[in-house]
């Protein structure tokens, strides 16, 4: 039983055109190699396929149930084949993302929305969790690329491509003082702190910095969301520590401002993660260049 495709193909098209000289020139081979193509075929099954007659081959009764079957698996092959192109050219599939609530809202939402009017064809799905939720999302395939704070230390991850944003505190007008004035810690810590209440990355890395200049950094308020911690601010129950890029409205329209302190502050990484090893999706690849 010979299972060679491109016999099935030759004769696929003998069959479809009713002509070897068609078929020759739908393949753009000889017509001799028609002809031996479908002798070979022939002969492993031992049963004659076609009758040669004036106008060029018909199909025997064998021939013709060969043909049903065959037709079917050329009609899906070519199916695959326009999906493939499809893929590649991004008019379908998926681009599967996982983030925090805060980076799709405040920093992922215009790179989202550019690659959905960039390629409108392909199906967005975004999953919300923490940093180890979505390195575990990524190690179960759930998703194709997570949006993480750095830094990841995993051999089975690599950052794809890294955005270095600047954490910094802000405050609303009933703090109108501070505004325009370099503070330091001591007069900073005079005023009610409000701080992200899970243990986060910018989180960590402030009261770190506090503790290597001997001052404990204890917020007043905690909230469990940045859009909490923006609210907060604005309305005067204290100062935010906060991602300046989630507050560049606020900042422009003025109804925060930054409280500039007299030692500067660690910058914050956020990386987009891949599995090593693992090939990329050409709509995650186009995401990527996008936000590169």
């Amino acid at each position: 039983m010979n299972n060679n495709y491109e016999l099935y193909k030759v004769f696929y098209w003998a069959a479809k055109t009713g002509s070897l000289t068609q078929a020759a020139k739908a393949l753009y081979i000889t017509q001799p190699s028609v002809s031996h193509a479908i002798k070979q075929l022939e002969d492993s099954f031992g049963i004659i396929l076609f009758y040669r007659n004036s106008k060029g081959v018909e199909l025997t009764q064998e021939g013709e149930i060969l043909y049903s079957y065959i037709e079917q698996s050329q009609i899906l092959i070519t199916l695959a084949e326009e999906k493939m192109a499809a893929l590649k050219n991004l008019d379908s599939g998926e681009l599967r993302i996982g983030g925090s609530d805060s980076l799709f809202k405040h920093y992922l939402l215009p790179y989202l929305e550019s690659y959905h009017q960039k390629y409108p064809g392909v199906r967005l799905h975004l999953n919300h969790g923490t940093t180890p939720e979505i390195i575990s999302f990524l190690k179960e395939g759930v998703i194709d690329l997570g949006v993480v704070r750095m830094p990841i230390v995993d051999p089975q991850l690599e950052v794809r491509e890294s955005i270095q944003l600047q954490d910094c505190f802000v405050a609303g007008s009933r703090f109108a003082e501070l505004k325009d004035v370099v503070i330091s810690i001591d007069a900073l810590l005079q005023h009610p702190v409000i701080l992200f209440s899970r243990n986060s990355r910018a989180r960590m890395a402030i009261t770190e910095l506090f503790q290597s200049r001997g001052y404990h950094l204890k917020p007043e308020i905690e909230v469990g969301s940045v859009d909490l911690l923006i609210e907060f601010a604005r309305r005067g129950l204290g100062i935010s520590y906060i991602t300046r890029e989630f507050v560049s409205k606020e900042l422009e329209e003025g109804s925060l401002f930054e409280v500039q302190l007299d030692i500067q502050l660690p910058p914050s990484h956020v990386g987009i993660m891949i599995m090593r090893n693992m090939p990329l999706s050409s709509s995650a690849s186009k995401f990527i260049e996008l936000v590169r």
